[in-house]
């Protein structure tokens, strides 16, 4: 069996943004994603972007996903923001808490967890969305141990998420051990591993200090070596990558979630070397790599 991705863009900020996710959007169509989901920023920053976004993705194809956090927003805006998806016909979601952006209390928003966020949906829509939640196989940098984190995340899933899409790593026992705990509790949802293309070091290094995703010291030293030499950077971890996304799938992964960063050259790459290619692909050389 052919196994099945989907992928994850963020809203652009300008024009000139806009165009090229457009296009990193038609060259990654021709890989037949599941869905794509569709971030919303820190205390709900693109929330008009996000719905903007969804709806290109939904005319060129695409079965949309957009996130919904709860952090910063109203039961009346979140009700609000379901009718509108549910009119456009989008069929899923993301529920996130959402993370806080710079100022903003602990308890903004009228739900203050995902799990909250999930009861909400099936409250307010029942079984219209597919419901997709966050897990964190290295834990949450803000949880305050691992047995609370799964815990948090078993209240997801009993709350009504239907699929889990995993915080992206580079330890593959950290999402073994993680399927495992969660198994243990009763938990049977897809848990969907998020990978992380690599294409510059210094933002990866920046990105994983923000999200609490360990980058382990080899591969930290690896990809150090290449300073400037952004060529060589990029056929190592489309190898790399290529190699650990196998990896995940020969040891029972259900699916793959492309984290893309709105680009398309390198997640058409690891996907070709792991022939996730439709076979029509046509797909034109992209334009440039990812920044």
């Amino acid at each position: 069996m052919t196994a099945t991705i989907s992928l994850e863009f963020f809203p652009p900020r300008d024009l000139a943004a806009q165009e090229r996710l457009v296009r990193s959007a038609k060259q990654l169509l021709a890989l037949q994603p599941d869905y794509v989901s569709v971030t919303f920023g820190a205390g709900g920053s693109t929330r008009s972007g996000t719905i903007e976004t969804v709806g290109m993705m939904h005319n060129l194809g695409f079965d949309a996903a957009p996130h919904l956090s709860c952090v910063g927003s109203s039961r009346e805006f979140l009700q609000d923001t379901l009718d509108t998806y549910r009119k456009m016909g989008i069929r899923r979601v993301v529920a996130l808490r959402g993370d806080l952006p710079s100022g903003m209390g602990g308890d903004s928003g009228d739900l203050r967890y995902a799990n909250e966020l999930v009861s909400f949906i099936r409250q307010h829509s029942g079984d219209w969305f597919h419901i997709e939640v966050a897990a964190y196989p290295e834990v949450h940098p803000q949880a305050d141990g691992a047995a609370k984190d799964l815990d948090y995340f078993v209240n997801k899933v009993n709350a009504g998420a239907n699929s889990a899409i995993t915080q992206y790593f580079f330890n593959p026992d950290a999402y073994y051990d993680f399927v495992e705990r969660v198994r243990a509790k009763g938990v049977t949802v897809p848990i969907v591993p998020g990978i992380m293309p690599i294409t510059n070091h210094t933002q990866l290094i920046r990105f994983s200090e923000m999200c609490g995703a360990e980058v382990p010291r080899w591969l930290r030293k690896r990809l150090a070596d290449f300073g400037d030499d952004r060529d060589s950077l990029r056929d190592f971890g489309i190898d790399f990558v290529t190699k650990f996304a196998q990896g995940l799938l020969d040891n029972g992964a259900p699916s793959l979630h492309f984290y893309t960063l709105n680009n398309a050259d390198v997640t058409l790459a690891i996907c070709r070397q792991l022939n996730l290619k439709a076979a029509s692909d046509t797909v034109a050389e992209p334009a440039g790599a990812a920044s």
